[in-house]
């Protein structure tokens, strides 16, 4: 298995009241698998792929990714493999609004240990990305200068820079209208099924949910078959 997770548990206090999101939640995604986990607003998906990602440690559970332990790694090397081994694609695309969509696609580059040596191979890949998302001819433009649905398959671009094995998509189209949206999934899922990446998306959308290999349903803090 590519990545695992088990007995995960996550509870927020807000005031004195404790919120818990992950109860005793567990799963398990193949190299190359395509899963889809859908759930109704406030569920957790996104804590949930926070966790995954190493982005926010769980009250209790592991997280393996490539035969790593997720949370038994220090800051640094956690780090490390979000950077070589995970991607993210986030509802609301996080582009740098300073940088053109070029250096936006390559600076998940900047994380590796040999940017200096391979910063000419990094703009070749992100070039390719960006021609390969249809946005070759936007690569000098500032993400402020692109409509939406662009802006996002600028962010799957650079989800997929450093060729991660696995990439976590939170509501990728969940910003945009149906017909632009069915474009960036159709993107999402060709370019990880074609370069070979796991897919692990949340979405609340049923639809964009069953175009996935596997369908798991978030609920009461557990992660389950979908009924």
């Amino acid at each position: 298995m590519l990545l695992t997770a088990e007995n995960l548990s996550k509870s927020y206090h807000l005031g004195k009241a404790c919120i818990e999101v992950l109860r005793d939640a567990r799963l398990a995604v193949d190299e190359g698998e395509s899963v889809a986990i859908i759930g109704a607003s406030g569920a957790g998906k996104s804590t949930l792929l926070h966790v995954l990602g190493g982005l926010d440690r769980p009250d209790g559970g592991n997280v393996t990714v490539a035969g790593n332990d997720v949370y038994g790694m220090s800051r640094a090397q956690r780090t490390r493999l979000r950077a070589t081994d995970i991607g993210f694609v986030f509802q609301s695309y996080h582009l740098m609004p300073e940088m053109d969509l070029l250096e936006n696609v390559v600076l998940p580059a900047m994380a590796l240990p040999d940017w200096l040596h391979g910063a000419g191979r990094a703009r070749t890949r992100a070039l390719g990305l960006l021609d390969g998302v249809g946005l070759a001819e936007r690569a000098r433009h500032l993400p402020m200068e692109l409509s939406g649905g662009e802006q996002q398959r600028a962010a799957l671009a650079r989800a997929l820079m450093n060729e991660p094995r696995l990439v976590l998509a939170d509501e990728p189209t969940g910003n945009l209208d149906e017909t632009t949206g069915d474009v960036v999934l159709d993107l999402l899922l060709s370019l990880t099924r074609g370069e070979g990446h796991a897919l692990v998306m949340v979405t609340h959308n049923r639809r964009v949910a069953e175009r996935c290999d596997r369908v798991l349903h978030l609920s009461d803090g557990g992660i389950h078959a979908l009924d």
